[in-house]
């Protein structure tokens, strides 16, 4: 069972130099903002209040609104890439459940990486509940990169099929998706 998409090479087994870069930029990115993104509170909270946060704030919350923006830019580049290029297929032997379980689990974080972005600028931009919506996002994230980190290191040490290499080294010409 793969969990390609229609355009995927069905010998495919591993994803482009492209999709590795942009994988782990983009997981950079949201690493900064969820380590970062209560400096962008501070400011916010304090722009409210009539005041001023500190500079380390300003400085933090400017970069959280900027990664934010280029994180939601870089995901549409990795959509086209995924929609165009398809997914490596998933390792002999995998359970037709783990094959749903991945699918489901990359599309969850697609759609959280287009609306947390967008949730965050509504809030910035307008009132309305955006910005709490954009808040809840975060334990949602942390707990979907854990189940995707988990699920990696199971892949390489427990089942040991390689997985983890498709997201680390780019295939060979002939077998990139």
């Amino acid at each position: 069972m793969t969990y390609s998409s229609k355009n995927a090479n069905a010998a495919g087994r591993g994803y482009s130099g492209i999709q590795i870069a942009l994988h782990w930029l983009i997981a950079a990115l949201v690493a900064f903002q969820l380590i970062f993104g209560e400096s962008m509170t501070a400011s916010v909270d304090a722009m409210a209040e009539g005041g001023t946060a500190s500079t380390f704030d300003q400085a933090v919350a400017n970069l959280h609104y900027w990664f934010g923006i280029s994180i939601l830019a870089l995901v549409v580049l990795r959509l086209f890439v995924r929609l165009t290029h398809g997914a490596p297929v998933s390792p002999d032997g995998i359970p037709g459940w783990m094959a749903v379980a991945s699918r489901i689990t990359h599309w969850f974080f697609y759609a959280l990486l287009v609306a947390v972005p967008v949730t965050g600028l509504l809030g910035f931009y307008t009132d309305g509940p955006f910005g709490d919506i954009h808040a809840w996002a975060k334990p949602v994230f942390i707990g979907l990169i854990a189940l995707h980190a988990g699920a990696a290191l199971f892949h390489q040490f427990w089942l040991k099929d390689g997985l983890l290499r498709t997201m680390l080294v780019p295939a060979a010409k002939g077998e990139q998706q």
